[in-house]
């Protein structure tokens, strides 16, 4: 079913297909067809973070910017969402066409710069929400806001979605914010990271909940910069880490078509770019949470990313190019994975 309409899909521009399928997803879920285009939730629970989650699998953020179809997609079998990236005030992002796909290497461009209807609107759609899974909020800066005022985006965001997430993720790593990727790295990132953990830290205790805060980091970094960024991390008190974002290398796409358009590139070239990311975190930080993200087009991909010492993985290329029932395959994957390692439930 999904190939026929990814076959007609495909014929649309990027953004626009975009648009349709959710609405169809919509559709789906109000006619309650959402378990015939992704099955049933796979029953996989795991604590992680403090929280619980249904399964291992989860959909990434920038799918679902506004949390506009948090229902409807949360219904194809997720045991996580993760909305956004948000920002405090409602943006545009770049000009159109600003979203392309490679088929011929399982792949994605986009430069889309942070769209997104403000937070305001997306804090309304999550508490209409009725999604039991858990539901990540993922924040960014304006491109309006200096790079060295960037922690007051992130406080705003913080401030608006802490009552309203199960976690919150700092994304510092989109290519498609001038200067973002810059938060990185030295003291910046220091600056950052301690004082989301302080401001999170003090909404913790007012709402008496804790909500985890999770930094989301690019994959294009050498071991030396994945270590010091680690160590900033460790610092800060920060609870998780997922990784990673696109990349702006074009070297597994060269010649393709749309291989040179600007903007982060992610599906399959940045399967084992991640994986790489996420050993050399493992090898620092033995024991903080690792969500994984990158070129998950298949079970066996999962159970590599989880191998590779991630905890939880999220999928989105992926799921554009094979469609629901990529969900069921790798929570059923990682589940017989985890049961071959005796780390059920953990």
């Amino acid at each position: 079913m999904y190939a026929l309409a990814r076959s007609i899909l495909f014929r649309l521009d990027a953004e626009t297909a975009h648009g349709h399928a959710l609405r169809a997803l919509d559709l789906a879920h109000c006619l309650k067809l959402s378990g015939v285009l992704g099955g049933k939730r796979i029953d996989d629970p795991v604590e992680l973070m403090g929280l619980r989650f249904p399964n291992r699998v989860g959909l990434a953020a920038g799918l679902d910017k506004n949390a506009d179809h948090l229902d409807a997609l949360g219904a194809l079998g997720f045991g996580f969402v993760e909305v956004g990236t948000v920002t405090p005030k409602p943006q545009d992002g770049n000009p159109k066409p600003r979203l392309f796909r490679l088929p011929e290497g399982g792949a994605i461009i986009n430069r889309m710069g942070f769209n997104n209807a403000g937070v305001d609107h997306l804090v309304a759609r999550v508490k209409a929400s009725r999604y039991d899974g858990m539901i990540g909020i993922n924040i960014g800066k304006n491109l309006t806001t200096p790079v060295e005022r960037a922690v007051d985006d992130y406080l705003i965001c913080l401030e608006k979605v802490h009552a309203h997430a199960h976690y919150v993720t700092v994304n510092i790593s989109s290519p498609n914010t001038p200067g973002l990727r810059n938060l990185q790295f030295g003291e910046h990132l220091d600056t950052l990271l301690g004082t989301l953990r302080e401001a999170g830290d003090r909404l913790d205790r007012q709402a008496g909940r804790k909500v985890p805060l999770a930094v989301k980091i690019a994959p294009d970094m050498s071991a030396e910069e994945v270590g010091l960024v680690a160590a900033s991390i460790a610092r800060s008190g920060i609870d998780a880490v997922i990784a990673t974002n696109t990349t702006v290398s074009r070297e597994a796409v060269a010649g393709l078509p749309h291989a040179d358009e600007q903007g982060g590139l992610s599906g399959q070239p940045v399967f084992e770019p991640s994986n790489q990311v996420i050993r050399e975190l493992r090898r620092h930080l033995p024991v903080l949470p690792i969500i994984g993200v990158g070129g998950i087009d298949s079970g066996d991909a999962a159970v590599a990313k989880v191998e590779a010492g991630a905890d939880l993985v999220q999928l989105y290329s992926g799921f554009i190019y094979r469609g629901p029932t990529l969900i069921a395959e790798c929570a059923e994957a990682l589940k017989a994975a985890a049961v071959r390692s005796g780390k059920v439930g953990e």
